[in-house]
């Protein structure tokens, strides 16, 4: 352990294994196949007529087998290189809103990958059109084999699918709607400069880096970062509104055209869960609200406060001596995931080593925190604004957890890759506890040497504790915040000033007088991204069911220990080839029972009881 290094001395990623630069020859050339394969995989569903059959064959046709195969494995290949594309400019985009290049070029491949969602349109319309007939070529190929689920899930979105011409529409119609809208809101806050004060000195800083001023340990800094923050929102709070209104709005729109009861029908149904898994999650962390709210108290008598702030919600506890510079990082991570599986902690070195991390926070660069899969490579790249605390760790850990996920998915096409967002947070969770549980055993063993791990152990909780009150806690307000904001927007738009009230009776309603209300965020929605993706909505509850499943699992191996690993392994490279519920059922846990959800919150529980005592 040691002093964090200075911003200047942080990786920023290496993206030129991928293609050496966006004006490089390979780059180009990668582009023009992309445009070449899109446009034979076109001809071949032209000469084969793959689109909506006008009615259901009685038998399998001669034939049909073999032309599935050849739409999956083109299917296949298109989206494997445009994938690695699309991946390879958003590394540019997101960590430099200002070039221009890159922007163009993403614009280019948004406008491209239309004709592909046409594709993938015609393409389930037509595996609809002969759904009772899937068994029977399933049995008879191995390729529609291995694509089973995909094939499944083709046939239950047919049932939510708009004629040919009108998908074709639609999907022009959203660049400049719902996806231009989203991407003005990352532009706009990732540019955002505001001034501020320290030392004596005023400067214009981006936004991004005034956001990390939560963790800062003097609570004078951390308030006037607050209302920093909340003047460079209020700022840009029209056009933002603008952005919510119209990326809501075409959810809303497209949802009633396509059959859909409710948005959140279709955010259940992406993330292959039931309804009443939703409400045994939800209704559970509702149970545990009073836990959440007593951490919040301890924090509060930590600092000496008879009640927390909003800008004391992320401050650091005590002064803990847990600051990680870049190589003790990666020696501390690749280590404690070593001790779990050797697989696990060569993919962590590998991270390091060939850089795959953007850690540098600067100018343009988006807030939060990412992992991108580079599919064509079998790798992936890792966004994080590192600052070397605990929660800085905490988070790398949870990225390197997505990579692990990935690497789990090797040579899996790209149909059968991936995982809805409930499942993507498996492998993150489980890695951000084993680092966390690892940096506790060192505290407890420094103890035992004679040290006082006392700080250590505050520093480690209280990442641990933020962590899952915001993805408990916090997520309950903004999935109340984003049902609130539908019900109304259905009917008219909203203004900027009914986005922040309805806000604030989230936080109202989730952090009650734990945290003063006078000082809630108003403008959480503002700068949050995961608001601004039309076709992904409720990009909110994903976040705690992965956190307790994640815990879950954990407890799981705790019990188990080595022979957990192979099972865990395949749960990862099957999150895209089965529903969550039959795949949580091969380790004997029944999602909508909640008692499973309650078994991730006892662990929280015990971790606040446990930071309170200290």
């Amino acid at each position: 352990m040691a002093h964090a290094e200075q911003p200047g001395t942080l990786p920023t990623w290496d993206v030129s294994t991928i293609y050496p630069a966006l004006d490089s020859p390979e780059f180009r050339s990668a582009m023009e196949e992309y445009l070449r394969k899109l446009g034979d995989l076109e001809a071949f569903f032209d000469e084969y007529d793959i689109r909506e059959l006008e009615e259901t064959p009685s038998e399998v046709p001669d034939g049909l087998a073999p032309v599935l195969e050849g739409a999956l494995t083109r299917i296949n290949d298109v989206r494997t290189l445009g994938d690695t594309l699309q991946a390879y400019v958003y590394s540019y985009v997101s960590t430099d809103s200002y070039n221009d290049e890159a922007t163009q070029y993403l614009s280019k491949l948004q406008k491209v990958g239309v004709r592909m969602q046409q594709i993938m349109v015609r393409f389930t319309m037509w595996v609809g059109s002969f759904a009772v007939l899937l068994p029977e070529v399933v049995a008879q190929n191995e390729c529609a084999r291995d694509h089973h689920y995909t094939l499944k899930r083709a046939e239950l979105n047919a049932e939510h699918t708009m004629s040919e011409e009108m998908e074709g529409l639609a999907s022009e119609l959203v660049l400049d709607g719902g996806n231009a809208f989203g991407r003005l809101q990352g532009t706009i806050t990732s540019q955002l400069k505001v001034p501020f004060e320290r030392d004596g000195k005023t400067e214009e800083l981006p936004i991004t880096v005034v956001l990390n001023m939560r963790t800062e340990p003097q609570r004078e800094v951390r308030e006037r970062a607050y209302r920093t923050e909340l003047e460079g929102w209020k700022s840009v709070r029209t056009p933002i509104a603008a952005c919510l209104n119209h990326v809501k709005g075409t959810a809303l729109t497209l949802a009633k055209h396509r059959g859909w009861d409710s948005v959140l029908d279709i955010a259940l149904d992406k993330n292959r869960v039931s309804r009443a898994v939703l409400d045994a999650l939800m209704n559970t962390i509702r149970e545990y609200v009073p836990t959440f709210r007593r951490y919040f108290e301890a924090k509060a008598q930590k600092l000496g406060l008879e009640r927390l702030a909003w800008w004391d919600t992320a401050a650091p506890v005590g002064e803990s001596r847990t600051l990680y510079d870049w190589a003790a990082a990666r020696e501390f991570i690749v280590q404690k995931f070593s001790g779990f599986a050797d697989d696990l902690g060569e993919l962590a070195a590998r991270a390091f080593d060939e850089q795959w991390i953007d850690a540098l926070p600067r100018e343009g660069k988006r807030a939060g925190a990412f992992c991108m899969p580079i599919v064509g490579h079998d790798q992936s790249r890792i966004l994080q604004n590192y600052d070397g605390s605990v929660n800085a760790m905490s988070t790398l850990a949870h990225e390197l957890g997505h990579a692990y996920h990935n690497h789990c998915q090797r040579g899996l096409e790209p149909l059968r890759r991936g995982s809805p967002s409930t499942l993507a947070e498996t492998a993150s969770i489980f890695c951000e506890t084993l680092i966390a549980e690892a940096m506790l055993r060192d505290a407890q063993q420094a103890s035992e040497n004679g040290e006082d791990p006392r700080d250590e152990m505050l520093a480690i909780l209280e990442a641990q504790l933020q962590r899952a009150t915001g993805v408990c806690l916090d997520i309950s307000s903004r999935f109340i915040f984003e049902s609130n904001v539908f019900a109304i927007r259905a009917e008219r738009e909203l203004s900027a000033d009914e986005f922040c009230e309805l806000m604030r009776d989230a936080q109202a309603e989730t952090y009650g007088e734990a945290v003063d209300p006078s000082t809630y965020h108003p403008y959480m929605w503002v700068w949050k991204p995961h608001y601004y993706s039309w076709g992904n909505n409720f990009y909110n509850f994903p976040y705690a069911f992965g956190h307790l499943f994640g815990l879950g699992l954990y407890a799981i191996y705790e019990q188990e220990g080595e022979p957990f690993l192979p099972r865990y392994r395949e749960l990862l490279r099957h999150t895209n080839q089965d529903d969550a519920e039959p795949l949580a059922e091969r380790f004997g846990i029944d999602l909508a029972s909640p008692d499973f959800w309650r078994q991730g919150l006892e662990r929280v529980k015990a971790q606040c009881e446990h930071y309170a005592s200290l």
